[in-house]
Parts: C-alpha cells; sequence; structure tokens
C-alpha cells in the first residue's frame, strides 16, 4: 500500500449514511467527472485483481465507478521515492503504463486510454471511462529531456515532480533534507520542457519553495492533482497554505481537493503523528513483521477518526471563497490512502453523495460541473495550446 502508515484505522462507521437525491444522481451520470488521482496502476501491481469487474477489495473498479458517474480518472503511475536510489523506476514505470494498456485491452468496450481533452470527451460520448496517466514521482525521468518524451509519447500527461522525499527533480514536503532549496537546475529546466510539450506540472507533494519556484517558471497553467487546505490541517506542508493557493489561481491552476481523512481533518492529522510517533518509539517499521500487530492493539484503544463529508465540502468552500470556484477539483486519491476514507466517500461510487452535498450548500449545477470536470479540462487544453504554439 502507497501510504503504509494510513492502513490502519479501524473499518466500521458511525456517520448516517447519505441518499444522494435523484437530481444529484443524474449530474454525476450527465457530467464527465475527472478524478486527478487514483491508485489503481500500484495496487493491481502490488496484489492484481481484475477491476474490469466488481472486486471485493479496494476502492475502484468498473461497477462501482459506473454506479458513481466516473468517467476520466488519472490513473496514477506511482513510483516510490526509494526508487531514485535503488533504480529501475523506469521498467517500474512502463510496467505500470503496461498495464492499463492491458486493462483497456481486455475491456476494450468499457474503457480507453485518454491523451487529450478530445479523448475524454469522446469516450465519454461512447459512455466508456477515458483513463488519462499521471506520474506520480518524476524520478524515472532520470535527468533525462528524451525520457520526458519518451513517457509522454507513452501517455503520461501530468508529472507530480516528488513523493514522500527529495529527487533529482524537487525537494519534498515530507523530506525535512531540503536538498535544493525547491527545484534542483535540472527540476527548473524539466518545468520549461514540461510547459513545451504538453504535460502539466503537478506540484502536489512538493516543498513550499519548490511549488513557488514552479509557479514563477511554468508559463501555462500548473495543477495540484490531490491535495487539500493547509489550515485545516496546520503544519501539514504537503497540503496548500492560502498565499499558495491564490498563487496557484493568479497562474490559473486548480487544487484538486485529497479526500483522504489525514488531509481534511486535524484530528485523523494528529492521530497519524501520534501513530508515528509511537512506531518510531518501538523501532517500528513496516517492513518489520511486529508493525501490523502493534498496529492492530494501537487502534484498538484509539479509534481512528474519520473524517466526515461535510468536513471535505469545508475543504471545497473555502477555496470557493478564497480564490473563486473555477478553481476546484477533486483528486480522491482513491485505492492510495488505505482505509482512510470519509464516511460517505469511501469508494468511488459515492461521487453523488459529494454532489448532494455541494447542492445542499446552494452551489449550481453549473459550479458542481466546474468542480467535478471543466476546471481541470480548461487547464489541460490550455497546456496543450501551449505547447501547440511552442
Amino acid at each position: 500500500m502507497k501510504y503504509a502508515f494510513l492502513v490502519t484505522a479501524l473499518l466500521g462507521s458511525s456517520a448516517l449514511a447519505i441518499t444522494p437525491s435523484e437530481q444529484a444522481i443524474k449530474l454525476a451520470k450527465d457530467t464527465i467527472i475527472v478524478d486527478g488521482h487514483i491508485d489503481v496502476p500500484y495496487r493491481i501491481n502490488d496484489e492484481w485483481e481484475d477491476v474490469t469487474r466488481a472486486t471485493e477489495g479496494g476502492d475502484f473498479d468498473y461497477p462501482r465507478a459506473v454506479q458513481g458517474g466516473l468517467n476520466a480518472p488519472f490513473m496514477s503511475i506511482y513510483i516510490p521515492a526509494s526508487y531514485e536510489q535503488s533504480g529501475g523506476s523506469v521498467l517500474l514505470a512502463n510496467k505500470l503504463i503496461d498495464s492499463m494498456e492491458a486493462l483497456v485491452g481486455r475491456a476494450p468496450d468499457k474503457f480507453s486510454l485518454a491523451y487529450s481533452v478530445a479523448d475524454v470527451e469522446k469516450a465519454f460520448a461512447e459512455g466508456k471511462i477515458a483513463l488519462p496517466l499521471g506520474m506520480e514521482n518524476g524520478t524515472p525521468i532520470q535527468g533525462s529531456m528524451d525520457n520526458l518524451r519518451h513517457f509522454y509519447e507513452r501517455g503520461i500527461r501530468y508529472i507530480t515532480l516528488a513523493h514522500s522525499q527529495a529527487n533529482h527533480i524537487s525537494d519534498s514536503s515530507y523530506d525535512l533534507r531540503r536538498k535544493w532549496n525547491g527545484l534542483s537546475d535540472f527540476g527548473k529546466a524539466l518545468v520549461v520542457e514540461m510547459n513545451n510539450i504538453g504535460i502539466m506540472v503537478d506540484i502536489s507533494h512538493v516543498s513550499d519553495q519548490a511549488f513557488y519556484q514552479a509557479i514563477e517558471i511554468s508559463k501555462a497553467p500548473v495543477i495540484a492533482s490531490h491535495s487539500s487546505i493547509r489550515q485545516f490541517t496546520p503544519g501539514f506542508e504537503r497540503n496548500m497554505n492560502d498565499d499558495m493557493i491564490k498563487k496557484l489561481a493568479e497562474n490559473g491552476g486548480v487544487i484538486m481537493i485529497n479526500f483522504g481523512s489525514s488531509f481534511v481533518s486535524r484530528k485523523a492529522r494528529q492521530w497519524n503523528d501520534r501513530f508515528n510517533t509511537k512506531m518510531d518509539e518501538k523501532n517500528l517499521s513496516w517492513s518489520d513483521p511486529n508493525a501490523e500487530t502493534f498496529s492492530k492493539q494501537y487502534r484498538q484503544s484509539n479509534p481512528y477518526p474519520y473524517a466526515s463529508l461535510e468536513l471535505v465540502l469545508d475543504h471545497i468552500d473555502h477555496v470557493r471563497d478564497l480564490v473563486g470556484i473555477e478553481h476546484i477539483g477533486i483528486g480522491s486519491d482513491y485505492d492510495g490512502v488505505g482505509d482512510s476514507l470519509p464516511e460517505n466517500l469511501k469508494d468511488v461510487s459515492t461521487y453523488p453523495n459529494l454532489v448532494q452535498g455541494l447542492l445542499d450548500r446552494g452551489y449550481s449545477p453549473e459550479d458542481i460541473r466546474k468542480i467535478l470536470s471543466e476546471n481541470l479540462l480548461r487547464v489541460w487544453r490550455q497546456v496543450e495550446d501551449y505547447a501547440a504554439r511552442h
């Protein structure tokens, strides 16, 4: 699992289930829904499941996606930070892309790869789920613009510059060592070339300094593919503060709200911090067979404080009030945050619950369509247009 420290929550629910209205369901079904970040490729690489059919595990499969109205999930080509040192990142990235091509090959009536906004719209018209690709962690670029072009040809349409540790491109929000004080010289050149080739720059995971440098360099709008608001999780640099959101909006970009409880809830964030401290005190890592035993014991006496749908909506409200509706998207991080997902947003079948929550808060159908896809598709078009001119 990508975030092992999050796979520690108790299953179960105390919140009342939401029954979305016919209006919410129809709006979800009739609108392209773009989700900026879903970790299916790494999930099925770790433990294969046929997501063209209903699956017992995970947050995504075809029947649940259809139920939720999901049309265009960005499939995350996730490369763990350790590959920066160990090597093998290019091989893994190509393997994960292969798996998405194989998925479409097994079910061409259900899925199609999407290399452009036009491909997303075509798939929607044909009743298929489009699968655009985003690379989470730029390690496979390996300091080579030839590699960048290779992965563009293979379908990568955004790159998250770093992940949980600094790489040769950028510092990471999770890494206390500030190797580059932002972006490396190569990272700065890479942002320029990503603009030129037509790959969106994703600033989720990078340090604050790296964000400001990327936003200054990029001539096209940038995205935060799966980030939330730092005001709700003080001290959590992985989320964006208000000044960063304003800069993102000035650039024309979009912040795509992460659903993970520890991204939206201060209580869940504090729970994770306490748990990780206890793990450190016991010198435990997730490679230790005793870690899972300790985790079970800890969570029995310290139940995980799941976030609510209402709190996710609070994050959306915050961005709307700060910079306007045009800069909000959704980047759930399904299949990437374990069982830490909020009540009523547990898998890809639940987007109508989100739509219902927005309707209940007075968002118009036009505003909701912007959040569900139009804002991100607008950014993607602008990136395509910039590349076509350069």
